[in-house]
């Protein structure tokens, strides 16, 4: 029922910078994107925050991302940015994009997830 396309993954060197892209689109009405976030999951290890941007709130960082990561919204749009600076070889993971959904109106809260996007850090 909400799309999201993850983009920008790809390979850069320690030390260096990449941002990625999600945008969420949806046939339905009435609906408020309220969260939108991005976690990781590494090669045998779980899935885990690294950012998340709530309408109304200061952003919400991983210890691990604090001073490195920058997550952004566009206003009056469904979309986030993560803009990784400093990347370091564990860093590498698949990243996926992640949103809270409101049916305006209702108590119904749903949660989707992109398909994922690969980020490889290494020399």
């Amino acid at each position: 029922q909400v799309q999201l396309v993850e983009s920008g993954g790809g390979l850069v060197r320690p030390g260096g910078s990449l941002t990625i892209s999600c945008t969420a689109s949806s046939k339905l009405a009435n609906i408020d994107v309220v969260t939108m976030g991005w976690y990781r999951q590494a090669p045998g290890k779980q899935r885990e925050l690294v950012a998340t941007h709530t309408t109304g709130r200061s952003p919400n960082y991983a210890e691990s991302a604090k001073g490195r990561f920058t997550i952004s919204r566009p206003t009056y749009k469904a979309a986030v940015d993560l803009q990784m600076n400093s990347l370091k070889p564990e860093d590498t993971a698949v990243y996926y994009c992640n949103a809270y959904v409101n049916r305006i109106g209702t108590t119904i809260w749903t949660t989707y997830w992109g398909q994922g996007t690969q980020v490889t850090v290494s020399s």
